[in-house]
């Protein structure tokens, strides 16, 4: 006989990680880092006709500070990359990243010196978005699937540790140009 057998019916019992899952999925920020033609399609995403507002999703961030999703729509350049890291930084906990396109996510056709191949070489991706470029439509399928993840993120100590080592497993992530397969 548990305490929900005491208590009077319509009474809600829920954990402290659901309740806050719940809070955090319901609102996130995202801060754009619109680098290509990705970004026009994830404008395109925030307004009237697709309309993120109504999952919580008011308003891009203009700050690093006020956000907690970084959306990386298009090709990240070398030189870009530590700039990228820099707005990464300077987010606060818990923050999620989303690579949008194949270009973010791979490098996509550029397979050169010049391109970043895959933003996961430079910060822990959360949420892959494949296509060039990908319609809005997937882009929201995209939030949807980070709002699982994020209502089931673990807390505290935990949430910390698996933060640590997404940073780690980014950190040592084999180049695409050094990767052998079907293309190779």
């Amino acid at each position: 006989m548990g305490i929900e057998e005491k208590l009077p019916s319509g009474f809600l019992l829920t954990t402290v990680e659901t309740a806050a899952g719940w809070v955090r999925k319901a609102s996130v920020f995202p801060a754009t880092f619109g680098l290509a033609c990705c970004a026009i399609e994830m404008m395109t995403t925030g307004a009237g006709r697709y309309d993120m507002a109504r999952f919580g999703m008011e308003v891009f961030r203009g700050s690093p500070r006020q956000a907690d999703l970084m959306i990386v729509a298009g090709r990240v350049s070398q030189k870009m990359a530590p700039v990228l890291r820099q707005v990464y930084d300077q987010m606060p906990n818990p923050k999620w990243v989303i690579s949008m396109g194949v270009c973010a996510s791979s490098g996509g056709m550029f397979n050169n010196y010049a391109i970043v191949q895959g933003v996961d070489h430079v910060v822990p991706v959360d949420i892959y978005l494949p296509g060039c470029p990908p319609r809005p439509e997937m882009l929201l399928d995209a939030i949807l699937k980070l709002h699982e993840k994020i209502q089931h993120a673990p807390l505290g100590v935990n949430r910390e540790a698996a933060a640590r080592e997404a940073e780690e497993a980014a950190r040592k992530a084999l180049p695409t140009i050094e990767m052998k397969g079907l293309l190779r």
